[in-house]
Protein backbone atom coordinates (compact mmCIF):
# COMPACT_ATOMS: atom_id res chain seq x y z
CA UNK A 1 0.00 0.00 0.00
CA UNK A 2 1.64 3.13 -0.71
CA UNK A 3 1.84 6.22 1.48
CA UNK A 4 -0.49 8.99 1.59
CA UNK A 5 0.58 11.98 -0.31
CA UNK A 6 1.70 14.79 2.21
CA UNK A 7 1.59 17.81 0.04
CA UNK A 8 -1.24 19.35 -2.34
CA UNK A 9 -0.11 21.50 -5.28
CA UNK A 10 -1.99 23.37 -7.46
CA UNK A 11 -2.03 25.48 -9.82
CA UNK A 12 -1.17 30.03 -9.66
CA UNK A 13 -4.04 31.99 -10.36
CA UNK A 14 -4.31 34.20 -13.10
CA UNK A 15 -3.12 37.82 -11.65
CA UNK A 16 -5.86 40.37 -11.07
CA UNK A 17 -6.18 43.31 -13.91
CA UNK A 18 -4.60 46.31 -13.66
CA UNK A 19 -7.55 48.32 -13.78
CA UNK A 20 -9.68 46.03 -10.83
CA UNK A 21 -6.43 46.20 -8.35
CA UNK A 22 -6.57 50.20 -9.27
CA UNK A 23 -10.87 50.16 -8.29
CA UNK A 24 -9.52 47.97 -5.00
CA UNK A 25 -6.92 50.01 -3.97
CA UNK A 26 -9.06 52.92 -3.09
CA UNK A 27 -12.15 50.88 -1.46
CA UNK A 28 -12.20 50.65 2.64
CA UNK A 29 -13.29 47.17 3.71
CA UNK A 30 -15.62 48.95 6.51
CA UNK A 31 -17.16 50.40 3.42
CA UNK A 32 -18.09 47.17 2.02
CA UNK A 33 -18.84 45.63 5.50
CA UNK A 34 -21.90 47.95 5.36
CA UNK A 35 -23.60 46.07 3.39
CA UNK A 36 -21.61 42.63 1.64
CA UNK A 37 -22.40 40.03 5.12
CA UNK A 38 -19.81 37.45 3.28
CA UNK A 39 -15.90 37.70 2.80
CA UNK A 40 -14.48 39.94 5.90
CA UNK A 41 -12.34 38.05 7.90
CA UNK A 42 -12.94 37.56 11.74
CA UNK A 43 -11.42 41.10 13.55
CA UNK A 44 -9.09 39.54 15.39
CA UNK A 45 -6.52 39.64 12.36
CA UNK A 46 -4.99 42.47 12.70
CA UNK A 47 -2.15 44.77 10.57
CA UNK A 48 1.23 44.19 12.94
CA UNK A 49 1.42 47.96 12.07
CA UNK A 50 -0.19 50.94 11.33
CA UNK A 51 -1.08 52.44 7.72
CA UNK A 52 -0.30 48.93 6.28
CA UNK A 53 -2.77 48.45 3.11
CA UNK A 54 -2.94 45.43 0.77
CA UNK A 55 -4.42 44.33 -1.86
CA UNK A 56 -3.28 41.66 -4.28
CA UNK A 57 -4.44 38.39 -5.81
CA UNK A 58 -4.99 35.19 -3.28
CA UNK A 59 -2.21 32.77 -3.19
CA UNK A 60 -3.63 30.03 -0.80
CA UNK A 61 -1.07 27.69 1.90
CA UNK A 62 -2.38 25.46 4.73
CA UNK A 63 0.22 24.21 7.03
CA UNK A 64 -0.31 22.47 10.01
CA UNK A 65 0.88 23.03 13.79
CA UNK A 66 4.43 23.28 14.42
CA UNK A 67 5.58 22.63 10.68
CA UNK A 68 6.61 25.07 8.16
CA UNK A 69 8.12 23.16 5.82
CA UNK A 70 5.94 23.88 2.87
CA UNK A 71 5.84 27.45 3.25
CA UNK A 72 9.72 27.41 3.10
CA UNK A 73 9.08 26.06 -0.45
CA UNK A 74 6.39 28.17 -1.71
CA UNK A 75 8.44 31.29 -0.69
CA UNK A 76 10.53 30.92 -3.96
CA UNK A 77 7.57 31.01 -5.99
CA UNK A 78 5.38 34.15 -5.08
CA UNK A 79 4.98 36.29 -7.68
CA UNK A 80 4.88 39.95 -7.88
CA UNK A 81 1.20 40.83 -6.97
CA UNK A 82 0.53 38.28 -5.39
CA UNK A 83 -1.32 38.15 -1.69
CA UNK A 84 -0.06 34.95 0.41
CA UNK A 85 -2.96 33.84 2.58
CA UNK A 86 -2.17 31.00 5.58
CA UNK A 87 -4.43 28.62 6.94
CA UNK A 88 -2.59 27.65 10.23
CA UNK A 89 -5.10 24.85 9.99
CA UNK A 90 -6.36 25.52 13.57
CA UNK A 91 -2.56 26.42 15.15
CA UNK A 92 -2.95 29.54 17.76
CA UNK A 93 0.15 29.12 19.19
CA UNK A 94 3.24 28.35 16.62
CA UNK A 95 4.27 31.37 14.56
CA UNK A 96 5.50 31.06 10.79
CA UNK A 97 6.21 34.49 9.93
CA UNK A 98 9.57 36.18 11.22
CA UNK A 99 12.03 38.25 10.13
CA UNK A 100 13.72 36.21 7.18
CA UNK A 101 10.60 34.87 5.95
CA UNK A 102 9.24 38.39 5.84
CA UNK A 103 12.44 39.27 3.63
CA UNK A 104 11.92 36.53 1.51
CA UNK A 105 8.68 37.12 0.73
CA UNK A 106 9.28 40.37 -0.37
CA UNK A 107 11.86 39.81 -2.51
CA UNK A 108 9.37 38.26 -4.39
CA UNK A 109 7.71 41.16 -4.78
CA UNK A 110 4.33 39.74 -3.36
CA UNK A 111 2.04 42.27 -1.89
CA UNK A 112 1.72 41.01 2.09
CA UNK A 113 0.30 38.58 3.93
CA UNK A 114 -2.53 37.08 5.94
CA UNK A 115 -1.92 35.09 8.31
CA UNK A 116 -4.34 32.94 10.45
CA UNK A 117 -2.45 32.94 13.31
CA UNK A 118 0.59 34.40 15.19
CA UNK A 119 3.66 36.18 13.90
CA UNK A 120 7.24 36.47 15.50
CA UNK A 121 9.81 39.07 15.70
CA UNK A 122 7.33 41.82 15.58
CA UNK A 123 9.31 44.47 15.26
CA UNK A 124 11.47 43.31 12.38
CA UNK A 125 8.26 43.03 10.72
CA UNK A 126 7.14 46.70 11.35
CA UNK A 127 10.76 47.79 10.14
CA UNK A 128 10.45 46.05 6.86
CA UNK A 129 7.35 47.50 5.89
CA UNK A 130 5.87 44.08 4.86
CA UNK A 131 2.34 44.61 5.11
CA UNK A 132 1.05 41.59 7.44
CA UNK A 133 -2.47 40.74 9.02
CA UNK A 134 -2.46 37.83 11.50
CA UNK A 135 -3.15 37.26 15.43
CA UNK A 136 -0.87 38.58 17.20
CA UNK A 137 2.46 37.36 18.20
CA UNK A 138 3.96 34.41 19.06
CA UNK A 139 7.95 33.40 20.59
CA UNK A 140 6.91 29.76 19.89
CA UNK A 141 8.12 29.17 16.61
CA UNK A 142 7.34 26.75 13.63
CA UNK A 143 10.30 23.91 12.09
CA UNK A 144 10.93 21.57 8.95
CA UNK A 145 8.97 18.85 9.87
CA UNK A 146 7.88 17.79 7.00
CA UNK A 147 4.53 16.93 8.27
CA UNK A 148 2.77 18.18 4.69
CA UNK A 149 0.25 20.54 3.62
CA UNK A 150 -1.64 22.21 0.43
CA UNK A 151 -0.55 25.27 -1.71
CA UNK A 152 -3.27 26.94 -4.41
CA UNK A 153 -5.71 25.21 -2.75
CA UNK A 154 -8.76 26.12 -1.80
CA UNK A 155 -8.28 27.25 2.65
CA UNK A 156 -10.21 28.72 5.67
CA UNK A 157 -8.64 32.32 6.67
CA UNK A 158 -10.12 34.30 9.48
CA UNK A 159 -13.51 32.76 9.29
CA UNK A 160 -14.16 32.79 4.97
CA UNK A 161 -13.02 30.49 2.37
CA UNK A 162 -10.34 31.87 -0.02
CA UNK A 163 -9.50 30.39 -3.56
CA UNK A 164 -6.57 30.39 -5.27
CA UNK A 165 -7.37 33.37 -7.48
CA UNK A 166 -9.42 35.85 -5.20
CA UNK A 167 -8.89 39.48 -4.81
CA UNK A 168 -7.45 40.37 -1.39
CA UNK A 169 -8.36 44.16 0.47
CA UNK A 170 -6.89 44.22 3.21
CA UNK A 171 -6.39 47.65 5.61
CA UNK A 172 -6.97 49.49 9.14
CA UNK A 173 -10.21 47.91 9.53
CA UNK A 174 -9.78 44.58 8.48
CA UNK A 175 -9.51 42.09 5.60
CA UNK A 176 -12.03 41.52 2.64
CA UNK A 177 -12.21 38.84 0.10
CA UNK A 178 -13.79 38.62 -2.78
CA UNK A 179 -14.42 36.87 -6.29
CA UNK A 180 -13.08 38.17 -8.88
CA UNK A 181 -16.18 37.09 -10.65
CA UNK A 182 -18.08 39.87 -7.75
CA UNK A 183 -15.30 42.16 -7.47
CA UNK A 184 -15.38 45.11 -10.06
CA UNK A 185 -19.12 45.00 -9.37
CA UNK A 186 -18.71 45.59 -5.38
CA UNK A 187 -15.92 48.15 -5.58
CA UNK A 188 -18.39 50.32 -7.95
CA UNK A 189 -20.71 49.69 -5.71
CA UNK A 190 -18.36 50.76 -2.26
CA UNK A 191 -16.77 53.48 -4.84
CA UNK A 192 -20.19 55.36 -4.90
CA UNK A 193 -20.55 55.09 -1.30
CA UNK A 194 -18.10 56.26 -0.32
CA UNK A 195 -18.22 59.29 -2.48
CA UNK A 196 -21.91 59.63 -0.58
CA UNK A 197 -20.07 59.54 2.59
CA UNK A 198 -17.78 62.15 1.58
CA UNK A 199 -20.71 64.34 0.96
CA UNK A 200 -22.48 63.63 4.56
CA UNK A 201 -18.81 64.03 6.25
CA UNK A 202 -18.39 67.68 4.81
CA UNK A 203 -22.15 67.98 5.58
CA UNK A 204 -21.72 67.17 9.10
CA UNK A 205 -18.81 69.37 9.59
CA UNK A 206 -20.88 72.37 8.07
CA UNK A 207 -23.17 71.99 11.02
CA UNK A 208 -25.91 69.57 9.24
CA UNK A 209 -28.30 67.22 11.96
CA UNK A 210 -26.73 63.55 11.36
CA UNK A 211 -30.23 62.50 11.81
CA UNK A 212 -31.96 64.72 8.73
CA UNK A 213 -29.23 63.09 6.43
CA UNK A 214 -29.60 59.91 7.38
CA UNK A 215 -32.89 59.87 7.45
CA UNK A 216 -32.66 58.26 11.04
CA UNK A 217 -34.81 61.41 12.14
CA UNK A 218 -37.93 60.90 9.87
CA UNK A 219 -37.97 57.33 11.26
CA UNK A 220 -37.96 58.51 14.78
CA UNK A 221 -40.61 61.30 14.19
CA UNK A 222 -42.70 58.80 12.58
CA UNK A 223 -42.93 56.34 14.90
CA UNK A 224 -43.27 58.58 18.04
CA UNK A 225 -46.48 58.51 19.86
CA UNK A 226 -48.11 61.99 21.12
CA UNK A 227 -45.71 64.62 22.40
CA UNK A 228 -46.41 65.07 26.43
Amino acid sequence: MSALPRYRLGDFPEPLDAALRAALAQVETSTVGHGVPWGLMRRDLRPVAPGLRLVGTAVTLAIPGADSTLLHHALSLLRPGDALVIDRLGDRDHACLGGIVAAAIQRTGAVGVILDGPCTDLEQLQASGLPVWCRGTSSVTTRLLDWGGRFNHPVSCGGVVVQPGDAVVADADGVLVLSRQEAAEIARAALALQARADTLLDAVRAGQALGLHSGASALVLAGAGPTR
